[in-house]
């Protein structure tokens, strides 16, 4: 049959009946599909729209309501729908003979493998796949028609579940490998870090009956189930980058999911919303749920207020596909059908894999408790290829024995190994880039000649002759040229402008994105020109050379989580290019917090994996509230060690430039967070000559200059060390030095002892800050200070503690930094709180 007139609105008196009939099951059949393997815990729907008789009801409950269950009549566009109304009321896929014995093959390895585990390593986590092990003919499916389609790269994110299965099964890992750390050989070399077994990544190569390979790349991943989502999507965004133009063809993102988590975690609600999103985009993915109808020991109904744990995807303009697990030949078809439609449309598919868990959540827990009766059945249910061999008459005694001794053997490999094997491979652009600890050849010079910033301001102020711009935005430009010609100083907008643009033009990519990253929150950055009669968008740092490298900024959807995920993703796989995500206000990031944690800080620790991410955040007190004034640099320090990640405070406009230069030209890749200014952006205490841009490097600590002999010297960050100087020169004192700790980690320890000791005759250092005495760098700095002072009286100045971080009130904030102010300008030796 040829489908045609999808109305599902129609009555049968307006068209004929039998078109009717299969509207009504194409929209609702799937309500009424046979999809729960052990037949009770999602029965089908009674739908009062299919309680038709008759042969065409017959054959369309055939499609709709058997072991597929299909939504997609939610999809607006007429051509999407019928396409796939075409492909569910035919079979392209003949499974013969041979395609039944790779099914078998595959279902049958899979769950010998997790028996194999089962029965040697009794009472070990490792999140088993039996009860779903039909993932495993679906990705071999999905990677050989994707093969069909021209991929060549796959990049997969995955939680708990099946993933030691995956990588024995489809990424081609050895099983002595993955049973080894089971054995955990070699536990010395990891101390104090490493992860456990399901956790980590691998690297894999697809083999496709065509005879082309996938080269396969599984994304590490924490506890953090659907943290992995967007990380995945920009990783799979990067690589589709390094291909060019046909790059969505060439990486197919794949992502697999927990039923539970897949309804319950919010970072998965904003990755879905990046799927059509210019910047964000990868072409369509697919997104496996490997469903248990079950979440730990949660009851479905326990988990999501809906049908289907999928049910969050209709969200989005994509077909959903509902599979019972326990017929393999349907899995495999929809897995075809799946690679076909994302090639064509560059649309996500979301399949539901329905099956059960065979044993505890993680096999230490003991689900009896909690769902005896359910456990009861499961136990004298038998294992697919059981089912499917049966199936098919099929004799399985014999294999089952070559894989039993095989993995037995493999087990014995295991526990001879000396070392802990690698499951993954780097890819060659990571091989020019460092981690570990910092060492003084990986410096790179930042300073520019005069010349060079007189060029590169031409073409950042430079627009085309028939560009309507703002009258605003061209007095912006007229300053901007001027301070490229020396006649003006450099505000934050304009250094970070030449940084960006003299990283393009000498072959350093830039990406940039956030809320509002284009303009700049505090409409100080411009890098993307509006004209305004037609609104159309001019780029100056895309035009200053011909050969330059490209300058990407996203205004991103209003999220945090995802975002960050996404654009730390993209660093794993594009090291070359400064990637920077930018907060509207610095603390906001705490959305994207278990990104900090679990990606961006431990990421070196737990899997050697390194990432060059800058976060820009916003942060200083001005008397904006509590939620748009700190960006909690205590959470960034506490999350320090074995020199992970750069936490700096660039005080000046040219500290900030040098500071993103080094970021991107230094072969040492850590992330780096740091935090920018606001109402410093263009004060005049702030900005710099154009001489101060060809120094040769960013400084970690500014050292006084304006007094010789100190006799009390104050360290400080950020905006609050400026209004300690124009204070300082209201009063007329010349005996307070005040020196800027422009980075706080790794603690530049050198540097701030020679700014010390350049004043011999100080007998007090005080660190002053903003922010409460709970919060801030207090804590971290003050034992060093107190180190590296020696005999000097070592004291701190800052607001009181407290639970929110500043106040709301404008005329109470200017009380306390009035107060902080003075404290820190009045000599004692006596500890001072700002009240």
């Amino acid at each position: 049959m040829t489908p045609t007139n999808l109305s599902s609105d129609a009555a049968p008196t307006q068209i004929s009946q039998r078109k009717y009939i299969f509207d009504s099951f194409r929209r609702w059949g799937y309500l009424k599909a046979q999809l729960d393997p052990l037949g009770q815990y999602l029965a089908p729907e009674k739908v009062a729209e299919l309680e038709f008789t008759g042969p065409d009801a017959e054959e369309a409950a055939g499609y709709y309501c058997s072991t597929v269950g299909a939504e997609f009549m939610h999809i607006p566009s007429a051509e999407r729908r019928q396409w796939l109304a075409e492909r569910l009321e035919t079979n392209p896929l003949a499974v013969d003979e041979a395609a039944q014995q790779r099914i078998l093959e595959l279902l049958t390895r899979a769950d010998i493998f997790e028996q194999t585990i089962q029965s040697r390593y009794l009472g070990t986590k490792r999140f088993s796949l039996e009860g779903v092990t039909a993932l495993i003919p679906f990705l071999d499916e999905l990677l050989n028609r994707a093969s069909e389609f021209g991929a060549q790269k796959s990049v997969m994110g995955m939680s708990h579940r099946g993933r030691l299965s995956v990588m024995v099964n489809t990424f081609g890992k050895s099983a002595a490998d993955i049973f080894s750390k089971f054995e955990d050989v070699d536990p010395r070399s990891i101390l104090g870090g490493g992860d456990v077994k399901y956790h980590v990544g691998a690297t894999g190569t697809f083999l496709a009956r065509n005879g082309e390979t996938v080269s396969l790349h599984l994304v590490s991943n924490p506890s953090h189930l659907e943290a992995v989502d967007p990380v995945a999507m920009g990783r799979a965004k990067a690589k589709q980058a390094r291909y060019g133009a046909d790059g969505v063809s060439r990486v197919l993102p794949v992502i697999i999911h927990g039923d539970a988590a897949f309804a319950g975690q919010g970072i998965w609600a904003e990755t879905m919303n990046l799927a059509s999103i210019d910047g964000y985009s990868v072409g369509g993915s697919i997104q496996i749920v490997v469903n248990n109808l079950i979440g730990f020991t949660a009851e479905p109904e326990e988990s999501n207020s809906t049908r289907f744990a999928t049910d969050l995807a209709k969200r989005l303009n994509v077909p959903i596909f509902h599979v019972n697990a326990e017929d393999p030949e349907a899995v495999v078809r929809i897995a075809a059908l799946a690679a076909e439609y994302r090639h064509t449309f560059h649309s996500d598919v979301v399949v539901d894999l329905i099956g059960y868990r065979r044993h505890g959540h993680s096999e230490v827990d003991d689900p009896t408790i909690t769902q005896p009766l359910r456990y009861a059945r499961i136990k004298n249910h038998p294992p697919l290829y059981e089912i499917y061999a049966k199936k098919i008459g099929a004799d399985l005694a014999g294999r089952v024995k070559e894989l039993q001794a095989e993995f037995g053997e493999a087990q014995k490999q295991a526990k001879g190994m000396q070392k802990m094997p690698t499951l993954a491979k780097m890819p060659e652009y990571w091989a020019a880039y460092k981690g570990g600890p910092f060492k003084p050849e990986y410096e790179a010079e930042t300073g520019i000649s005069r010349e060079e910033i007189g060029a590169l301001a031409t073409g950042l102020t430079t627009y085309p002759s028939d560009f309507h711009i703002h009258p605003k935005i061209a007095k912006l430009l007229e300053q901007r040229a001027e301070m490229g010609q020396g006649k003006r100083p450099f505000d934050y907008g304009m250094a970070e402008a030449l940084a960006f643009g003299s990283l393009v033009k000498g072959g350093t990519p830039v990406r940039l994105s956030g809320q509002d990253s284009q303009r700049g929150t505090f409409n100080q950055r411009h890098s993307v020109l509006i004209d305004i009669e037609n609104e159309q968008a001019y780029i100056p740092l895309n035009h200053l050379s011909e050969d330059q490298a490209q300058y990407e900024a996203y205004n991103s959807m209003l999220s945090e989580a995802g975002v960050m995920g996404f654009e730390y993703g993209y660093s794993r796989d594009y090291p070359e290019t400064l990637v920077l995500w930018e907060a509207q206000f610095g603390d906001f990031a705490n959305g994207a917090q278990i990104v900090i944690d679990q990606f961006l800080s431990a990421a070196e620790d737990k899997w050697g994996l390194l990432s060059g991410l800058a976060l820009l955040l916003p942060h200083g007190y001005e008397g904006q509230g509590p939620e748009h004034s700190s960006a909690r640099v205590e959470r960034y320090l506490q999350l320090t060690a074995h020199d992970n990640i750069q936490v700096c405070q660039p005080s000046t406009a040219a500290q900030y430039f040098h500071l993103l230069r080094r970021q991107a030209l230094r072969k040492w890749r850590k992330p780096l967070v740091v935090f920018t200014p606001k109402s410093m952006l263009r004060h005049p205490d702030a900005v710099s000559p154009i001489e101060a841009f060809s120094v040769p490097y960013f400084q970690n600590v500014l050292p006084e200059t304006e007094i010789k002999d100190a006799k009390r010297l104050l360290v400080c960050t950020g905006k609050i060390g400026h209004e300690l100087r124009v204070e300082r020169a209201k009063r007329g004192d010349n005996t307070t030095g005040i020196l800027f700790l422009e980075q706080l980690y790794p603690f530049p320890e050198a540097e701030l002892i020679a700014a010390i000791e350049a004043h011999p005759n100080a007998h007090e250092v005080v660190w002053v800050q903003e922010e409460p005495q709970n919060m801030g760098a207090q804590w971290f700095v003050m034992p060093r200070l107190r180190r590296l002072a020696r005999n000097r009286q070592v004291l701190s100045i800052k607001r009181s503690e407290a639970a929110s971080p500043a106040t709301g009130s404008p005329k109470a904030h200017e009380m306390e930094q009035k107060t902080l102010i003075e404290l820190a300008l009045s000599s004692g030796l006596q500890e001072k709180v700002a009240r």
